[in-house]
C-alpha cells in the first residue's frame, strides 16, 4: 500500500512539474497573442514554455553543470531567458524532489536549504538524451535573444535613473505649476529625441 501512494505522489509530481509551467506574469509565456511563433515550447491550449518532460531536463542539466539551490535555478532559467520567463517555485521544487526521487539528482541539507546536485545515474542519464538537450537549449537560446531585444544596459540605467529622480522630486512635494510644467517639457523633449534617434 505504501508503495502505491509513492508511485501516485511520484505521477503527481511528475504532471505538476511537467504539464504546469506557466509565464509568471500568468497570461500564458508571452503575456498576448504571440503565442503562435514559439510552438517549440509546447504551444498547445495549456500555453506551457516547455513540452513534457523538457524542463526536468534543463535543471538536472544546470545541477550537472554546477550544484544550485532551488533560487539558483529560477534565476538560471531566467537569465537565459532574458527576464522573459521565469518557472515558479511550485515547478521547480517538486521538480527537484522529482530528480532526488528517480536516483538523479541528490540534496544535501545546508541549514533549511538544499543544494542540489547531479548523481552519476543523472550525467549518464543526461548523456543519453544529448540530442533533445541540445535542442532544448538551442531554443531557449532563441527564445532568450527574442525577450532580450532591444534591451540595452546602458538605456536600462538611464532609466532607472529618471524613475529615481522622479520618484525623489515628487516625495519632496510642493510643485508649483511652473515646476510641473518644466518636468513635462523635460519628459516630452525627451520622448521626441528617442523617437528621432
Amino acid at each position: 500500500m505504501f508503495e502505491h501512494f509513492r508511485e501516485m505522489r511520484r505521477e503527481m509530481h511528475k504532471e505538476h512539474a511537467e504539464g504546469d509551467c506557466r509565464h509568471r506574469h500568468g497570461r500564458g509565456w508571452w503575456g498576448d497573442n504571440r503565442r503562435e511563433r514559439w510552438e517549440g515550447f509546447g504551444g498547445g491550449g495549456r500555453e506551457r514554455f516547455f513540452d513534457n518532460g523538457h524542463l526536468r531536463l534543463v535543471i538536472l542539466q544546470l545541477v550537472a553543470d554546477k550544484p544550485s539551490y532551488g533560487y539558483e535555478i529560477i534565476k538560471a532559467i531566467e537569465e537565459r531567458l532574458s527576464g522573459g520567463y521565469a518557472p515558479s517555485p511550485g515547478v521547480v521544487y517538486p521538480t527537484l524532489t522529482l530528480l532526488e526521487e528517480e536516483g538523479l539528482a541528490v540534496a544535501s541539507a545546508e541549514g533549511n536549504k538544499k543544494l542540489y546536485t547531479a548523481t552519476e545515474e543523472g550525467k549518464a542519464y543526461l548523456k543519453t538524451n544529448q540530442v533533445l538537450l541540445k535542442a532544448i537549449f538551442g531554443r531557449m537560446q532563441a527564445a532568450g535573444k527574442m525577450f532580450g531585444r532591444g534591451k540595452s544596459p546602458q538605456i536600462e540605467r538611464a532609466i532607472m535613473n529618471l524613475k529615481f529622480a522622479m520618484k525623489m522630486r515628487m516625495e519632496r512635494g510642493n510643485l508649483s505649476t511652473e515646476q510641473v510644467s518644466k518636468i513635462a517639457e523635460a519628459i516630452d523633449k525627451a520622448a521626441r529625441a528617442i523617437d528621432e534617434a
